[in-house]
């Protein structure tokens, strides 16, 4: 019997200490969390404030009792402090809590830029149910939001502003929204959002905020930004992305990788041979370049949690999690905008450290049957290796459900490290409703190939 201590509440401890209790039903194992809630959605808050999820309740995957009946012992807002490997102990709430196994599911925390009056009234974060609840009870009173970040999360919060009636000035460091995608891609992206959004919408690109204004009750008024803006709204949102929460594991000489996240190997273990640690915590391997990277997701956080706890349990039996290829999608009123792998500018900044000459094709073609009715166009990218054909990643927009089977395509082949050759010859499905006698990324893949051939 092993006594596990699992450390963090979310997608990744929640999945490591049910997983480990499982496995073997005579270990004992705790589950502590700074927070007073457990096993929740992230991803479902935007779908909350937006309304289509009518009861904040329903993000809860699982309660403390749920964990409690099944004999895994819940502690709700316990701070871990310090970690003393050689003594397989760990400091919680000022009690030292000794442990066989640890397993690390520390999370992330938001990047709050270092501004004047950043903690004013009505200025608020997304990382929690508290979180959620609280930007949409000020959203109901509301006619206007300022939002910093032109990410997924700000993508998905602005169409919830939208719908409930608000008016969105947006506010984004970069040149464009959605910067993860090759720079005319999410040009493509923008431009569908802006038109979507009618006059509802007031972007500023290229621009950080240096200040908020604040009222005599130290309530958000307005901000100002390095080019000399000053945006009101009445209140502020700040989608400005996460950061491995790793100091307590720092602190205590936990490696922490090139990402700035906890190194582990692909055990999920860290440089001591009972501390494992996974989810947002954690740096993972690129499939396609093999380097560190960083990526918080609740996908990649349950399959990390639940080899950490398969590895802590079983002296004998090791499970392996491979990395990430960094496949991401959201949804923005009738569109669908996903990517896997490496974009072309991404395979661009790699190419001498893999030794790759890159190349991509993109296609703009109807995503079914033009006779059909509710025809609309899809736009897909791919990018390869010119030298060995390999297929290197995608990105797609389109309508409804017309994106996510494509990029799940390209997906499968990269975990396979297909060819455009191999690409050419899947044997795709076909019928008059979900797509023309040649599908578009077979039409993508013969753009490759010609470009191969040249």
């Amino acid at each position: 019997m092993k006594k596990i201590v699992v450390i963090g509440g979310g997608a990744a401890g929640a999945k490591a200490a049910s997983k480990a209790k499982r496995l073997e039903p005579e270990n004992h194992v705790e589950l502590y969390t700074n927070e007073d809630k457990i096993a929740y959605s992230l991803c479902g808050l935007p779908y909350y404030i937006e309304g289509s999820v009518d009861d904040i309740n329903k993000l809860i995957v699982r309660t403390p009792q749920d964990f409690i009946d099944k004999g895994i012992p819940v502690f709700l807002n316990h701070e871990a402090q310090e970690i003393f490997p050689e003594k397989n102990c760990i400091l919680i709430n000022g009690n030292h809590i000794f442990y066989d196994e640890l397993i690390l599911a520390l999370g992330a925390k938001v990047n709050v830029p270092k501004v004047e009056n950043v903690h004013a009234n009505n200025i608020f974060t997304l990382r929690s149910l508290d979180d959620g609840v609280n930007i949409k009870n000020k959203m109901l009173q509301s006619k206007s939001v300022l939002l910093v970040g032109g990410g997924y999360i700000g993508i998905e919060l602005t169409e919830a502003f939208i719908k409930n009636g608000l008016d969105v000035k947006l506010i984004e460091s970069k040149d464009r929204l959605a910067s993860d995608f090759d720079d005319d891609f999410s040009k493509i992206i923008q431009d569908i959002i802006i038109s979507k959004c009618d006059t509802h919408i007031e972007p500023y690109f290229s621009r950080k905020i240096v200040k908020f204004e604040v009222d005599e009750k130290n309530n958000f008024k307005s901000a100002i930004t390095d080019k000399g803006d000053e945006i009101f709204a009445d209140f502020c949102v700040l989608a400005t992305g996460a950061s491995p929460n790793v100091e307590v594991a720092k602190k205590s000489g936990i490696h922490i990788g090139s990402t700035g996240a906890i190194y582990v190997d692909t055990k999920m273990r860290t440089n001591y041979k009972n501390i494992y640690a996974c989810g947002d915590c954690t740096e993972a391997y690129c499939i396609i370049t093999r380097i560190p990277t960083y990526i918080g997701l609740g996908t990649i956080a349950n399959k990390e949690g639940r080899v950490a706890a398969i590895n802590a349990t079983s002296d004998e039996y090791f499970e392996n999690f491979d990395g990430v290829l960094k496949s991401t999608i959201t949804r923005f009123f009738d569109y669908t905008i996903s990517k896997t792998g490496l974009t072309y500018k991404d395979a661009i900044n790699y190419q001498d450290r893999i030794n790759l000459v890159p190349i991509y094709a993109t296609i703009t073609k109807k995503d079914k049957a033009s006779y059909m009715p509710n025809v609309n166009d899809i736009t897909i990218r791919i990018v390869a290796d010119k030298r060995s054909g390999e297929i290197l990643g995608a990105q797609g927009i389109g309508c409804k459900d017309n994106i996510s089977q494509r990029i799940n395509t390209i997906a499968s082949a990269l975990k396979s490290r297909a060819t455009v050759d191999d690409l050419l010859h899947l044997d795709l499905p076909y019928a008059p409703p979900f797509s023309g006698s040649i599908d578009p990324i077979l039409t993508a893949a013969y753009k490759l190939k010609e470009k191969l051939n040249k």
